[in-house]
């Protein structure tokens, strides 16, 4: 009997997929022409130097940023958010349910072995640990609501700088440039001053994740060298300039050839600022300009305040030569940053005692120069601390777990309102329970004090627009002057 030609015909799997690779590859290519194309519509808008200014979407308050950021977690209940009640019950179990943070060793009440005082005609309360930032809380505004998501190093980290506690997301920093571009025209737009210790989550916490490579952070290493490969490889000014035009033309060349390439434009950009940065580094890095008042106003001449003083001072005048934003990173002591498990009043007073006056002259310097008004002086870590002991056994080892559900970050300048104390914790230092502001909240107000909306300043990736502050943030009112 012969065979129907309309009789069904048994496909294997194997032969199915190789008769639709070509459909699969097609839907592949097309999303991917589609995002690469809203990329290139992106850049375009920015023209061949990525980081040219950008009109932001109203009118700004600040134009730059200088992120302090205190990496390990500063404890709210020994710094900024004093709670006299940890002192009438130490030692005894704390009454509240707790949560499962890192460690949860003990729920023994632990009170803070610092004293406390009110400053300034605000008459905020600042402990003994910080008697040069005290001096300039009238300029404050001190957040004690803050709340993250997150309770370990890393994902905390990224999750502070990023808006997600998950690696490959844009930082702060990167988000910001990419909207408004820089002022200066010889140095990164985003600068990370290293002191010693980078935070847990590595380079990656300043990377730029899907936008452009040209928005990711620079790293300023310690030293008379901070940029790795960035001193001139001839021997003379003139030749390293026909090397660099040659090089020019011949990336110019290829651009004629295959049209504009985003990622080719940006390594161009990218060759020409480094250029431009070996003789800029150099006379940023030359202190001697700067008055003997200046260099002692910053700690230069003291052990403890040295280096951390140097990095403040390199931020001022970045700021006076247009950087948009600089993160500054906890240094490195004779302790593991601000994460005291253990030995916290003696770990706490050593990385206090090398940032306080270096970030009280900062802000007065800045003031002095007229600087303030228009910059943005945000001071932090990822998380705070719990007012719970580990350790407890010895009392001079005791420290403090990690705790993202209640702490304290202050901002000052650029559009703050100075003198200002905002939210609360629990009578613990627990939690946050009056007007509460997440990450997101904070990114959110950061962004606006800029004048960008975050919610309009978007990157297409994998299939949406992408943000700073995901779907989520709003603008702290309460604090903006």
């Amino acid at each position: 009997m012969r065979r129907s030609s309309h009789a069904p015909r048994t496909v294997s799997r194997r032969e199915m997929l190789c008769r639709a690779a070509n459909g699969f590859g097609g839907l592949a290519l097309a999303a991917l022409m589609a995002e690469q194309g809203a990329r290139a519509d992106a850049d375009s808008k920015r023209g061949v130097n990525p980081m040219a200014p950008r009109a932001p979407h109203y009118t700004a308050k600040a134009k730059s940023v200088i992120f302090l950021f205190m990496d390990g977690g500063p404890s709210q209940i020994d710094t900024f958010d004093p709670k006299p009640l940890l002192d009438k019950e130490a030692g005894n179990p704390i009454p509240l349910e707790t949560p499962t943070t890192v460690f949860n060793i003990s729920n023994t009440i632990f009170p803070s072995p610092f004293a406390f005082r009110q400053h300034g005609e605000s008459g905020a309360w600042v402990s003994e640990l910080f008697p040069h930032i005290a001096g300039c809380v009238d300029d404050l505004a001190i957040i004690r609501s803050m709340v993250a998501d997150h309770s370990e190093h890393t994902a905390a980290n990224y999750f502070m700088h990023t808006g997600s506690g998950f690696q490959g997301r844009p930082s702060m920093g990167s988000w910001i440039t990419y909207g408004l571009g820089s002022q200066c025209r010889d140095l990164p737009g985003f600068v990370v001053l290293d002191s010693g210790l980078i935070p847990p989550g590595g380079l990656d916490v300043f990377g730029s994740g899907f936008l452009p490579a040209a928005y990711q952070g620079t790293l300023f290493r310690r030293g008379q060298h901070p940029i790795a490969d960035l001193e001139p490889r001839e021997a003379t000014p003139a030749l390293q300039q026909g090397k660099l035009d040659l090089l020019r033309k011949l990336n110019q060349g290829v651009l004629e050839r295959f049209g504009a390439v985003s990622e080719l434009e940006a390594t161009i950009s990218n060759y020409e600022l480094a250029f431009r940065m070996q003789a800029e580094v150099p006379g940023l890095l030359e202190l001697g300009a700067e008055t003997e008042v200046t260099k002692r106003l910053y700690g230069l001449d003291e052990e403890d305040t040295a280096e951390f003083g140097r990095q403040c001072l390199l931020a001022r005048r970045m700021i006076e030569r247009g950087v948009r934003f600089i993160e500054l990173l906890t240094p490195k002591r004779r302790t593991d940053r601000w994460d005291q498990h253990a030995s916290l009043e003696q770990g706490h007073r050593v990385n206090c005692k090398a940032t306080d006056k270096p970030i009280a002259a900062l802000l007065k310097d800045l003031k002095s120069r007229g600087l303030l008004d228009d910059t943005l002086v945000v001071w932090g870590g990822e998380f705070g601390r719990t007012p719970t002991a580990q350790f407890q056994a010895d009392p001079g080892a005791t420290g403090r777990d990690h705790n993202p559900f209640g702490f304290t970050m202050w901002m000052a300048g650029g559009g703050v309102k100075g003198g200002t104390t905002w939210g609360a914790t629990d009578e613990y230092g627990y939690f946050a329970i009056e007007n509460k502001v997440h990450v997101h909240d904070l990114h959110a107000t950061i962004l606006h004090l800029l004048g960008i909306d975050h919610k309009r300043l978007t990157f297409p990736f994998s299939g949406r627009d992408m943000r700073l502050t995901d779907v989520h943030g709003e603008v702290v009112q309460g604090v903006l002057s």
